[in-house]
């Protein structure tokens, strides 16, 4: 094959940071280039067939790369010009690590064999439709099993109908109790796993015909663990064994070293993690403390998690936990770094902040020769650049303040309002670290909610 020929397209005024740009990476990702500067100011405005009307590849060229926030189905661009065409990151700034191939690829990335199971709780307490849309939507997180969570104290008679509706929805369900009669009820109706079995219920567990956790018989130890584990497998009964995870302060290091401890005990045994006794019970989002723990888990052959979302900050620990089980299974198996392979569990802070630098944002204001108001965050700033006007600093009130003094016109209150939404999120971004880009979401990782553009509805910007 010969050397790859490139062709991209951008809007007028990134321009010159992609000629930038492109000069070291074609350098480094050994490919020539060319580049279409189409007749609109801002690329992310491009749609695929307004593209396509106007592009005119040179001779040579092998693909097209598109801005990534040109949006829309590619056919008619790719119909005009013959060629393949593919979108790139949707920042420019991007461009050298997307070709040098330090970006890991993720078409090998996603298999995971930890099983999550995902705690309702009190599930007795929930009508019967709450009950059930809150599996569903636990399901639709990463959850494989629903664990209904009892009432110690009680016992709930319509666990079997609870039981049987999730089980019609196609759901794998354990329950929580140390009842016996309550799990016995669970287990007619189609419960597969019990949580959980020491010395006080054994004798029962040996004729449920489910799956059973052990747990010890003393809390803080080991104890029973061994009898009654070798007991269950002796009466024929598949068993898990759970060494119980202790909070922070109260036995947490030591709960851990119980885990391992179990894993030379029984190297071949599966072992199940009550993780929610640290998400739940420590004042810190929940997303890393997942990957650590799952990361622990992974390491030593843990196989399945018990995590509940009662708090407000572990609200989203399942779908953390599906994607933390990647995440760690990827870099286990592999023998690399869990690192620049799952976005989506950087949350807070991003995992770069682009900048352009002043130097840039001053040719950028020389350049502009319409009204229209860029907003950046960098540099521990908020700049504001439009044509023959740049203004940066920390206040966004004084900042919109210093942008309407300079305007030969009143910014209607549309106007107003939009300039006022996009400095919020920029300042935002500056306190926590994140990359701005106007009209675009800031990156909450698998919480982001993407946001419609709303810059040429309220200034008319091209």
């Amino acid at each position: 094959m010969g050397r790859e020929h490139i062709h991209f397209v951008t809007g007028k005024l990134a321009e010159s940071s992609l000629r930038h740009v492109l000069a070291e990476t074609s350098l480094a990702a050994d490919f020539d280039y060319s580049v279409s500067v189409l007749g609109i100011s801002v690329a992310a405005l491009m749609t695929p067939e307004w593209v396509a009307r106007f592009l005119h590849p040179p001779t040579g060229t092998t693909r097209v790369m598109l801005p990534g926030f040109c949006q829309g189905n590619l056919a008619p661009v790719e119909a005009a010009a013959g060629l393949p065409v593919v979108r790139g990151p949707k920042d420019l700034r991007d461009l050298p690590e997307w070709f040098t191939g330090r970006a890991r690829s993720r078409e090998d990335y996603g298999a995971h064999d930890i099983e999550i199971l995902a705690e309702i709780n009190p599930a007795p307490r929930l009508s019967r439709e709450e009950l059930l849309a809150a599996a569903r939507s636990l399901a639709a997180d990463g959850a494989d099993v629903i664990d209904l969570g009892c009432n110690p104290g009680e016992t709930w008679r319509e666990v079997g109908d609870a039981v049987k509706g999730l089980r019609d929805l196609g759901l794998r369900v354990s329950i929580d109790s140390m009842n016996s009669d309550e799990i016995e009820l669970a287990i007619a109706a189609g419960a597969e796993l019990v949580l959980s079995v020491n010395s006080t219920n054994i004798d029962r567990a040996i004729h449920w015909l489910a799956e059973v956790v052990v747990v010890p018989d003393v809390a803080d130890t080991l104890i029973g663990v061994e009898q009654n584990y070798q007991r269950l497998r002796e009466a024929g009964v598949q068993a898990r064994i759970d060494p119980v995870l202790s909070p922070i302060g109260f036995g947490f290091a030591a709960s851990l070293g119980r885990y391992l401890e179990a894993r030379k005990l029984f190297p071949e045994a599966e072992i199940m993690m009550g993780i929610g006794n640290l998400t739940e019970l420590t004042d810190a989002d929940s997303a890393a403390i997942n990957v650590l723990l799952l990361g622990f888990c992974q390491e030593i052959g843990i196989r399945s998690v018990l995590t509940t979302q009662v708090i407000n900050w572990a609200r989203s620990s399942v779908k953390e936990c599906d994607l933390a089980r990647r995440l760690v299974y990827h870099a286990v198996t592999t023998r690399t770094l869990p690192k620049h392979a799952e976005p989506q569990l950087v949350v807070l802070r991003d995992p770069r902040v682009h900048e352009h630098g002043a130097e840039t944002l001053e040719q950028l204001a020389r350049d502009i020769k319409d009204p229209n108001y860029r907003i950046f965050a960098e540099r521990g700033e908020l700049h504001v650049v439009s044509a023959n006007l740049y203004l940066h600093g920390t206040d966004p009130f004084e900042l919109l303040a210093r942008m309407q003094a300079a305007s030969s016109r009143p910014l209607d209150a549309s106007h107003a309002f939009y300039l006022g939404y996009e400095l919020a999120k920029a300042h935002t971004a500056l306190t926590l670290g994140k990359d701005y880009r106007q009209d675009q979401a800031l990156d909450w990782g698998f919480l982001t909610v993407e946001e419609k553009s709303h810059r040429n509805k309220s200034d008319g910007s091209q």
